[in-house]
């Protein structure tokens, strides 16, 4: 098969990848020159996707992925279009923002011939592929759907780092607008992609029909969402906990020793493109799930808890004292900042006074600073932390390498209790309550 892939990002470009080496042949558009130039030189443009430059070195040369800025070089003639370009999300209004989407489903339509088959893989809300991109792909490039192209919703599954792994582990969902498309994408994946065995799925391992569009994206957002509105209630049982001198994370391991019980983990943010992102795409189509809305905004107060959790340990002031925020990443061993926790944890340390600095060890102090934090280096004093990301590096501190520190708040819990005897260390939900470790 011709396959095309609309865009070339962390998904995006492992999805290229993975359809060329079973043997197709593969064109990757994307708007940015730079990540054109170096998937064609068969560089990876970002770091941390295992297995991702040694399938670039073997399939690029040999002729199997090509990248493009340019549609008319992609689009006519291919027998599948797969659409991974970034929903955003409004963070005042949470309405989603279709801007970059709209551009790239015009520039598809433009180019479209008879027989191709449209597959949008960026989580969307629910209703968004029969009422938007068809009409528009319709209008636009003057052919009707179910009778001269098909489309169909198929959400990624998958989290940056382990995009290859994740592709073989979890089902592949699709849902189309007809019969006909829905069986034609099912045809597809299982041309492009191979299947871990899963006795404990209710059906085999593989692609799973929905039944319909609707379908496909409503699940998507409803395994999201859940993680999100659970965590939220963590969250909730956290603070309560630690008003009550109640350690949370005992009673959350004994909460889940029975099997009905699936407790997430309390923690300083949920951040990523994901968790934090689609339950908002959710509620605008659904404005009456509270239970979403109330977890949601749960989970946004808790970076601000931990800075009252510093505030208080140091008796009730920040201003003018030096604060680490330890964590850059939305979460570890990952190199990205989207809705990380980071931003609003300096932005509630600047406005009680505090002289924030920022670390993390898979950023440079250029890059750091082109984000408009003072990059701290370990061994410089400082009065506090708090643990953003949890980061394997951060683990093993112990107050020489903050000297001068008084409080640390641990908000991944990923610090050991014995490493800071003589310093007030708090984990969320620890119910210590600003004692000082003996």
């Amino acid at each position: 098969m011709k396959i095309a892939v609309v865009a070339l990002g962390k998904i995006g470009l492992p999805l290229a990848v993975q359809f060329a080496s079973k043997g197709h042949q593969v064109v990757g558009v994307d708007v940015n020159q730079h990540t054109v130039d170096l998937v064609n030189q068969a560089k990876e443009p970002f770091p941390g996707e295992a297995f991702l430059q040694d399938k670039l070195s073997e399939l690029v040369p040999a002729g199997h992925l090509t990248a493009t800025t340019d549609y008319t070089q992609a689009i006519p003639g291919a027998d599948a279009i797969v659409v991974v370009v970034p929903l955003f999300v409004n963070d005042e209004t949470w309405e989603p923002d279709f801007g970059w989407m709209d551009a790239a489903t015009k520039s598809i339509g433009e180019n479209l011939t008879p027989g191709a088959l449209v597959i949008y893989e960026t989580t969307l809300p629910v209703g968004t592929t029969r009422r938007r991109w068809k009409p528009m792909l319709e209008e636009v490039s003057g052919l009707k759907e179910g009778a001269d192209f098909d489309l169909v919703f198929s959400p990624e599954r998958v989290l940056t780092g382990r995009v290859f792994q994740d592709l073989r582990r979890y089902p592949k969902l699709v849902g189309g607008l007809s019969p006909h498309g829905a069986k034609r994408a099912a045809d597809f994946y299982r041309a492009v992609l191979d299947f871990d065995d899963r006795p404990d799925l209710p059906q085999p391992n593989g692609v799973w029909d929905l039944g319909s569009a609707e379908g496909a994206e409503m699940a998507k957002l409803a395994e999201t969402t859940y993680r999100d509105v659970n965590i939220g209630l963590a969250n909730q049982y956290a603070v309560f906990a630690e008003k009550h001198g109640i350690d949370v994370h005992r009673v959350i391991d004994a909460s889940n020793s029975q099997p009905y019980s699936h407790i997430h983990r309390p923690g300083i943010a949920v951040g990523g493109h994901c968790i934090p992102v689609y339950p908002r795409l959710y509620l605008w189509g659904d404005p009456d799930a509270t239970i979403v809305r109330v977890a949601r905004e749960a989970n946004m107060a808790m970076p601000a808890h931990a800075v009252e959790l510093a505030k208080a340990a140091l008796d009730g002031e920040l201003s003018g004292r030096t604060v680490v925020v330890l964590g850059a990443s939305y979460r570890g061993r990952v190199k990205e900042t989207a809705f990380s926790g980071v931003f609003p944890t300096v932005a509630a340390l600047e406005a009680a006074g505090a002289k924030v600095q920022v670390h993390d060890p898979m950023f440079t102090d250029d890059e750091l600073a082109a984000r408009g934090w003072r990059p701290y280096h370990m061994g410089s004093p400082v009065d506090a932390a708090i643990i953003q990301a949890d980061h394997p590096q951060y683990a093993d501190l112990e107050p020489a390498d903050l000297p001068g520190i008084k409080v640390l708040v641990d908000g991944r819990r990923v610090t050991k209790a014995e490493n800071w005897r003589g310093v007030t260390r708090l984990v969320i939900g620890d119910g210590q309550g600003g004692r000082i470790n003996p």
